[in-house]
């Protein structure tokens, strides 16, 4: 008679989480920052009934659609256990580098933007090889990257860019969907943004987001499993690189030409993901939350504008933000708790 085998975990063995778990795990994570978008949404609509209407609100997610966009990106490169300084330089040379394309080309939209998002994507891969390759930490590595793109944008424009952008161009950042009637209003910025956000969430539930998740919780461990971790934090980078041109995109349309348009955007990005839940140090959150975060940071803006407190409040509110987040954070993943 044969007998059936069973197999005892060892002592001290910990189960692995099951899908639902993760599920559980990460929307907990994530609660506190739509609790706190709805609480601004709410308080902004006091102050402002007009907010509620499809057109004003609509106005408010265009406005906020570069800095999702850019959240969105940068959720994929912190999550991996890095960062990316240089995303607010790249966003102000896609604009100045698209004006200068269509200076000589008024009617090469295509090719202005095909230009600009291969642009992003080759200062990407740049980020992503010097920080896998040569091993330079990618706060160093992303800094130098701002210098030089900073320094070039001045140089090449002398202070004050070249050329404009052409309407068609500016449609994606400030145009609506036309000759639709129950999608006259959608601006295109806003339908942009949640394309990339369905796109996000798909990418980061196949192989390569669970790789991901893998490298940035532990990439010695990721690596020993199989995983390429210089390949796939790489791929991180450059997503980031596309989605601050695609951002550029946006803004450029929206405010036009400008050698300062991207200026602490990138940490406006940081602060939106790590207000969205996702730790620094990599291996959690999720790019909803990200996203989130974002519209969160533009509706308290938003809310100190109607208050009518300083624009200058905006950089320490950026800080105690990040601050705060990162000690809550911490305090939750202490492992006496």
């Amino acid at each position: 008679m044969s007998t059936a085998t069973v197999e005892v975990p060892e002592a001290g063995a910990v189960a692995a989480p099951s899908a639902a778990q993760r599920v559980s795990a990460a929307l907990g994570r994530s609660a506190p920052v739509f609790a706190v978008l709805a609480l601004l949404l709410v308080w902004i609509s006091i102050e402002n009934p007009n907010f509620t209407d499809p057109p004003v609100f609509l106005a408010f997610l265009k406005r906020a659609a570069p800095l999702a966009v850019l959240a969105a990106g940068q959720y994929f490169v912190i999550v991996a256990g890095e960062f990316d300084l240089s995303v607010g330089s790249l966003v102000t040379v896609t604009v100045v580098v698209a004006a200068e394309v269509l200076a000589d080309h008024p009617d090469g939209v295509i090719r202005a933007m095909a230009t600009v998002v291969a642009l992003g994507a080759v200062v990407g891969l740049a980020n992503g090889l010097i920080t896998t390759r040569l091993r330079v930490p990618s706060f160093i590595t992303t800094l130098g990257m701002l210098l030089i793109l900073e320094g070039a944008v001045d140089y090449w424009t002398d202070g004050a860019p070249k050329g404009s952008l052409s309407e068609d161009f500016r449609t994606l950042g400030r145009g609506g969907i036309d000759d639709v009637p129950w999608l006259e209003q959608l601006p295109w910025s806003v339908v942009v943004l949640v394309a990339v956000a369905v796109g996000a969430v798909l990418l980061m539930r196949s192989d390569f987001g669970k790789r991901l998740i893998a490298v940035g919780d532990n990439d010695r461990a990721a690596g020993l499993s199989g995983v390429n971790v210089p390949r796939t934090r790489t791929i991180a980078f450059v997503v980031s690189g596309l989605a601050a041109a695609l951002a550029g995109i946006l803004l450029g349309g929206f405010a036009g030409v400008s050698a300062q348009v991207g200026d602490g955007l990138e940490f406006e990005a940081i602060t939106a993901v790590v207000l969205g839940g996702v730790v620094l140090g990599g291996g959690r959150g999720s790019v909803v939350a990200a996203v989130a975060g974002a519209l969160t940071l533009e509706a308290l803006f938003t809310l100190l504008n109607l208050l009518g407190l300083s624009a200058a409040l905006q950089d320490a509110v950026e800080g105690l933000i990040i601050v705060a987040a990162v000690a809550f954070a911490a305090f939750r993943l202490r492992p006496d708790r």
